[in-house]
């Protein structure tokens, strides 16, 4: 069946007025069981989609999306006896493209989950007054209303745990001692959430280290608290101001470039007011919005922890955790935008989606010098100058200029009547092998950025921003077949043979059992189908804060991002915090050894830096020394912080800075 237009618009109209099944602004939810009853043109488009997938008799729902022709099988196994049960799988079929798509989560930590299962099925279905019983109860006690906060496992067993609660069959149960009975209306001290910080918080940190703010910026924070970030940004020379119902009810409102909505949305205990304040400060954002809140991780030590600025729930304060994916969907939603990662609950809303894109695609280009006047030709000094701020172009984008991208365009052309001359000049003096370099490190820069693009949709060419286009057509003959070879490497993300090949082949890294670990100043060395694997994980997560060394696991979809403290400056750092990404159920596991007395530590630096790395050389005579010495011959004895400071007292040898004593 190929399904056009006219014939989606008639499977969405049959969804909306279907007397079967659950119906949500985005699709149809319907019960294996009651796919019979549904109208027949439905019947038909589900044997069509399952036709394509082949296998789904096992299935226990089918979803009709009804914002794309796209029908998904999810398995929930326990069904009949598990009150909420968690989703095993998807099948997901596209019926436009004639694609099937899977993805697995037995092994999520947080799967999503069921509520309210009689809307599935028909009123015979057998256990549908169990289930609607169920479902009474919960309503009664306030659980299901904000449907956002327990769409998985881990939010809904917080809940729970919050008011005692528990389930005995499809019955909910309380202890005898729990006073919990029905919901009561609190009064919560929002302002007493607001942190007192002797720096800039870290969303703001984040968006300055990202360079988004130049000289002309103004910065509002909406919901500033003491105000920190408001005059440490002042104290950088910025135009900045905020406003706080609490601490400044008498400072204006105004619209700024860049607007902070720090750690806010998770202290509103209302949901329409939570909302308004999101969609309040996007009307402020004339450029860019920062929206942050506590995401909620699992901790190895701790069990589910919020991860943020700092947590206060004792002081009678609400707090909403997120998790990482469900907080951009709810920026998405809410303000009909996609919202982009740069740090475990921190995003970056774009008011402009061109900027939007040439921001993505900033965050994967390699940093690359400009090559060296070898030779010093007399017409080339005449004109150097004049030249290098076309040098510096083609460094940064690996192709020409063309009309309009070049401040000094007029007074290259008026010397040299085209760029192609004046560039030729620029070859008499330096090495042309260094400028094809650079050319095909920007080509696999922009390969990277649109493989990662694809997850949320690539902008069409008319939208996507010049600057791009152009890049394509110079490093990639259109911006059409630039997306095709991108599509074609993204595709190698699920080829572990491939990953492992690349890893193993690699000349930066350290070697590690089934992962190869490497210094995030030499990720973008790496060949681009790793780049675009890593990309997988921080596209979702950002990377973790202050990360330096990633982890490319090959014998299982996974990434880690390790962060040692005084990596450049310590001959071997311990280990202070990790960040695991399954990139199968996308679940995340933080890992803080802050107070672990007997860290993991580093040896081999220089393998995990490229050769022109600052300290390389350092790096690489002291590990000549160590392995001389015989100081790493046990490397099981010495992994952590008291086994080598055991080897080196049993050797008589204390090591300061890079230096062996």
């Amino acid at each position: 069946m190929k399904v056009i237009t006219n014939e989606f618009t008639a499977i969405v109209d049959r969804c909306q007025k279907s007397k079967v099944g659950k119906l949500l602004p985005n699709a149809l939810y319907v019960h294996k069981n009651a796919l019979k009853f549904l109208d027949p043109v439905l019947q038909q488009y589900e044997k069509d989609a399952s036709k394509l997938a082949e296998i789904v008799e096992n299935a226990t729902i089918v979803k009709f999306a009804t914002d794309r022709p796209k029908i998904s099988y999810l398995y929930y196994p326990d069904f009949d006896c598990d009150p909420h049960p968690k989703l095993q799988k998807s099948i997901i079929v596209d019926l436009k493209n004639k694609q099937v798509f899977q993805r697995r989560y037995q092994n999520s930590e947080n799967p999503p989950i069921l509520h309210r299962k009689e809307t599935f099925v028909t009123q015979d279905y057998p256990l549908y007054q169990e289930f609607a019983q169920l479902t009474a109860e919960e309503i009664a006690l306030g659980l299901l209303d904000n449907t956002r906060v327990i769409g998985t496992l881990q939010q809904w067993q917080r809940l729970l745990f919050d008011h005692g609660l528990d389930f005995a069959g499809h019955h909910v149960v309380c202890p005898l001692n729990n006073s919990y009975s029905v919901k009561k209306d609190l009064n919560v001290d929002r302002h007493r959430a607001a942190l007192h910080r002797t720096e800039l918080s870290r969303p703001v940190r984040i968006a300055l280290e990202a360079e988004l703010f130049t000289q002309d910026t103004s910065f509002f924070d909406y919901g500033c608290g003491h105000g920190g970030d408001v005059t440490r940004i002042a104290e950088r020379g910025y135009t900045s101001s905020g406003w706080d119902p609490y601490y400044y009810p008498d400072n204006p409102i105004h619209a700024a470039d860049i607007v902070n909505l720090g750690y806010i949305i998770n202290v509103i205990e209302d949901v329409k007011e939570r909302r308004e304040a999101l969609v309040k400060a996007w009307s402020l954002t004339k450029s860019i919005l920062i929206v942050s809140a506590q995401i909620l991780v699992n901790n190895r030590q701790r069990g589910l922890l919020a991860y943020g600025d700092g947590i206060l729930t004792s002081q009678n304060t609400f707090q909403k955790y997120y998790e990482q994916g469900e907080l951009k969907t709810y920026i998405d939603s809410v303000l009909d935008v996609d919202a982009i990662a740069v740090g475990l609950g921190v995003f970056l809303v774009f008011r402009d989606s061109k900027q939007a894109e040439i921001f993505r695609a900033s965050r994967f280009v390699s940093r690359l010098t400009t090559p060296r006047v070898y030779r010093e030709l007399r017409n080339f000094e005449d004109y150097q100058e004049l030249l290098t701020p076309l040098m510096e172009f083609y460094t940064k984008r690996g192709r020409l200029p063309v009309k309009g991208e070049l401040a000094e365009e007029a007074a290259i052309k008026e010397e040299f009547k085209t760029y192609r001359r004046a560039f030729n000049l620029i070859l008499q003096s330096t090495d042309k092998a260094e400028w094809d370099a650079i050319k095909e490190k920007r080509r696999q820069d922009l390969l990277v950025y649109l493989a990662l693009g694809n997850f949320q949709g690539r902008p069409t060419i008319r939208k996507i921003a010049s600057e791009i286009k152009e890049d394509a057509k110079a490093l990639l003959i259109s911006y059409k077949q630039a997306c095709l070879l991108a599509d074609i490497l993204l595709l190698g993300v699920s080829n572990l043979e491939k990953i492992r090949d690349l890893c193993q082949d690699s000349p930066i890294g350290k070697q590690l059992q089934n992962a190869i670990a490497i210094h995030l100043s030499a990720l973008n060395k790496l060949p681009p189908l790793l780049r675009v694997y890593e990309g997988c994980a921080s596209r979702v997560y950002g990377r973790l804060e202050n990360a330096n060394i990633v982890k490319i696991y090959y014998n299982r979809p996974k990434i880690s991002y390790l962060y040692y403290p005084d990596f450049d400056t310590v001959a071997h750092p311990t280990l202070k915090t990790t960040m695991e990404v399954d990139l199968q159920s996308l679940a995340v596991v933080y890992n803080d050894l802050s107070d672990n007395p007997n860290p993991p530590i580093l040896h081999h630096k220089d393998a995990l830096v490229a050769p022109d790395y600052p300290y390389y050389s350092k790096f690489s005579q002291l590990i000549r020394q160590e392995q001389e010495l015989g100081l790493l011959a046990d490397f099981n004895a010495i992994r952590r912080l008291q086994g080598w400071q055991k080897c080196l007292q049993n050797n008589k040898i204390t090591i300061s800075g890079h230096k062996i004593y």
